[in-house]
C-alpha cells in the first residue's frame, strides 16, 4: 500500500473494510445496523485471518462514513436505505455497487 498515492490507498482502504468486514457482518446480523464492538470483533478476526494491522481497517470505516455508505450515531453504525435491498436478497455488494447506489438520487 505504501507505493500508492493518498487517494488510492483511501480507496483500497475502504473497498478492504466494505467487502472483508462490514458487508459480511451486515449478511451475518441479517440487520441494517451494528455496534461498533461487533465491528471490532469481526475486525479483529478478519485482521488477524489475513495479517492486517488494525489500523487499516480503522480509518477504512471512517472513510466509509463520511463516503455517506454508513451512518454512524454513537455506537451505532447504520448501511445507507439504498443497500437496504440488497441485505434482505443476501446478495453480493461490492464497493462499486454501494458508492453507485449512495450516489443516485
Amino acid at each position: 500500500m505504501s507505493d500508492k498515492g493518498k487517494y488510492a490507498s483511501g480507496t483500497q482502504n475502504r473497498r478492504f473494510v466494505w467487502k472483508e468486514i462490514v458487508w459480511p457482518l451486515i449478511l451475518e446480523l441479517n440487520d441494517v445496523s451494528f455496534t461498533l464492538l461487533q465491528y471490532q470483533k469481526k475486525r479483529d478476526q478478519i485482521c488477524q485471518k489475513e495479517n492486517i494491522p488494525l489500523a487499516v481497517p480503522s480509518r477504512g470505516l471512517v472513510s466509509l462514513v463520511l463516503k455517506n455508505i454508513l451512518f454512524k450515531e454513537k455506537d451505532l453504525y447504520s448501511i445507507h436505505y439504498r443497500l437496504i435491498p440488497y441485505m434482505r436478497l443476501k446478495a453480493e455488494c461490492d464497493y462499486a455497487t454501494a458508492i453507485k447506489e449512495v450516489r443516485v438520487k
